[in-house]
């Protein structure tokens, strides 16, 4: 019953929410107004901010978190060395292996983890890494999430729909009613994207008429063919934002082409939340300074310069039952050049190349983005309508294509040729299959390096 009846968004958001705030009395609404009041402040006092509370951090983990005590003190570095972001680089890295083998030595003296909310990640490896983190942490992430999706152009209390892989529905009734008083969300499951579903999808939109379209990547591509396929007219959001994955070029057209609307792209991960996002100009992402500071390393662990790229290393300021301070989350970014025409004092990355798993290695050892091998081949060649590459050892590549009806064997052969000179001395094989199948978590991959470099 509730589900048909919808509520006016200015009254969700004007009455409702500061109700529940009350209510709830949660972390989220405070944080989420404190976030959008300082969006605007200069670079050099948000990281001035940044700073302050990265020095708290780092005296608090010296004192209480006897895992990161042992890294500060292998290191030959005190917790009053740690000033500002620029002294990190004292520090060691914190890799996925690390964090797997320490298991509950990563927890902070004083935190029972059977009180602390749990989440789980695989990565581009399938080996889970559980994360703990306090609930008010959580909320703080929410809000920041909010925070970067009205820059799309949705607006609070609005409902969405949401192109998400196993995605989580509100269990109790308490649960129903916070999301129908709140935020309706409806979900086309990324793990079966058919024609049925995506009527279904359709009939739910006409009922609740989302504002915005958040989810996948790729999969709001795969949603924007069947829409254009299927001539399905009522599923027209007014803002689109992508995320958890690479967005070709020609993937963006086609969803803009279909939907009528600009795409955001936003980047985050399941361990310390949402990282960074575009605004309204699209040129660059924001990064999200007052919960994290974003390092964008050079291979030498020397900091890239603007316009290069690099290893991205994470330190999170708000999760201190888990901490994570220098943490490198496998994902590639381009280091930004200068601040965004919009006016807000986030600083700002150019963009994310990808995940280090999606980039190809050649005998040279040098790297190639699996991003750029896509839109170099299936974006410029006929009658591919989906392309996988896996590279299985340095001198074996696989080429995993949905045909198209205009395939050829001349097709073939380019494809065979570019990869052959991109990679010389590696085989190059073609498999045409039906579909290629989503991760087990919804995400689609392009590229997947199986080689040791």
């Amino acid at each position: 019953m509730l589900a048909t009846v919808n509520l006016p968004p200015a009254f969700r958001r004007h009455a409702v929410e500061p109700l529940w705030g009350r209510y709830s009395g949660g972390a989220m609404l405070s944080e989420w107004r404190a976030l959008e009041a300082s969006q605007y402040l200069p670079e050099a006092a948000l990281l001035e901010r940044q700073s302050r509370r990265l020095r708290r951090l780092c005296q608090f983990v010296y004192a209480h978190n006897a895992f990161q005590r042992r890294r500060f003190d292998e290191a030959g570095v005190r917790p009053d060395a740690i000033r500002s972001a620029a002294d990190l680089l004292r520090l060691p890295v914190l890799t996925k292996s690390e964090i797997r083998a320490a298991g509950s030595r990563m927890l902070t003296d004083g935190f029972d983890a059977d009180e602390l909310m749990r989440a789980k990640t695989g990565g581009s490896t399938g080996q889970p890494m559980e994360l703990l983190f306090p609930e008010p942490v959580s909320q703080q992430r929410n809000a920041a999430g909010r925070r970067h999706l009205r820059w799309s152009g949705w607006q609070v209390g609005e409902p969405l729909g949401a192109v998400w892989g196993n995605p989580v529905f509100p269990r109790t009734g308490r649960e129903r009613l916070r999301e129908w008083l709140l935020s309706p969300v409806i979900y086309l499951d990324t793990m079966s994207i058919t024609p049925q579903a995506v009527l279904a999808f359709e009939q739910q939109w006409r009922s609740m008429r989302p504002t915005l379209l958040f989810g996948h990547a790729h999969s709001i591509y795969l949603l924007a063919t069947m829409v254009d396929e299927m001539n399905v007219r009522s599923i027209r959001p007014r803002a689109i934002v992508a995320t958890s994955m690479m967005l070709p070029l020609h993937e963006r057209v086609a969803i803009e082409r279909v939907f009528g609307v600009g795409v955001t792209d936003q980047y985050g991960c399941e361990e310390v939340g949402l990282i960074a996002s575009q605004c309204e100009q699209r040129s660059g992402l924001h990064l999200n300074v007052d919960h994290l500071v974003v390092e964008i390393l050079r291979d030498d662990g020397t900091p890239a310069a603007p316009g290069e790229s690099g290893l991205v290393v994470v330190t999170d300021l708000l999760n201190r039952a888990m901490p994570f301070i220098r943490y490198r989350t496998e994902d590639v970014a381009e280091a930004g050049t200068g601040p965004c025409a919009c006016g807000r004092g986030l600083p700002v990355i150019r963009s994310v190349i990808g995940r280090t798993a999606d980039f190809l290695v050649r005998r040279d050892n040098s790297r190639v983005a699996g991003i750029s091998l896509i839109e170099n081949t299936l974006t410029r060649l006929p009658g591919l309508a989906q392309m996988q590459i896996v590279q299985e050892t340095i001198s074996r590549i696989v080429l995993r294509i949905v045909p198209a009806a205009d395939f050829t064997d001349g097709v073939r052969g380019e494809l065979v040729d570019y990869f052959r000179h991109t990679f010389p001395g590696a085989a190059v094989e073609i498999e045409t299959v039906g579909k290629i199948p989503a991760e087990p978590n919804g995400k689609y991959r392009f590229s997947i390096c199986r080689a040791a470099s």
